[in-house]
């Protein structure tokens, strides 16, 4: 009797943990809960002689999701003070091929010292010997 009550409960509970794995006629497709987004709320308008929208057209209140979640952590455009102002007027306007120029090996750059050099040739590792030296 024991053995066979033991038999029993182990096909139950294998039955059960059966039910919880996916696949079957079970699986579905599901939404992604991150590309929902909210709607717009609804605001009457000041003219009522509206023309219908047309059908599949984006709605022009709305952004994209991404462009919602960059003006809700961004805040759009900052305003720049006077000194920024300043200071990119006298700058003028980058030169349209001045990456390729200040890649190029004939490119003229100033010294910056010993330790600059070393720092800049100093070969890639993963870190595992590096150790900071701190004078006294």
């Amino acid at each position: 009797m024991n053995k066979r009550l033991s038999f029993v409960l182990l096909g139950a509970s294998a039955t059960l943990l059966a039910g919880c794995g996916g696949g079957g006629f079970l699986d579905r497709e599901r939404p992604d809960e991150f590309a929902v987004q909210r709607q717009a709320p609804l605001v009457v308008p000041p003219d009522f002689n509206l023309v219908p929208p047309s059908s599949g057209a984006p709605r022009p209140a709305d952004g994209t999701a991404a462009e919602q979640a960059l003006e809700a952590l961004f805040g759009g455009p900052a305003p720049r003070s006077e000194i920024e102002t300043s200071a990119l007027d006298r700058a003028g306007a980058a030169a349209p091929g001045i990456r390729t120029s200040v890649g190029d090996p004939q490119t003229n750059t100033v010294a910056k010292g010993r330790v600059t050099r070393d720092i800049i040739a100093a070969p890639e590792g993963d870190g595992q010997a590096a150790q900071a030296v701190i004078p006294s």
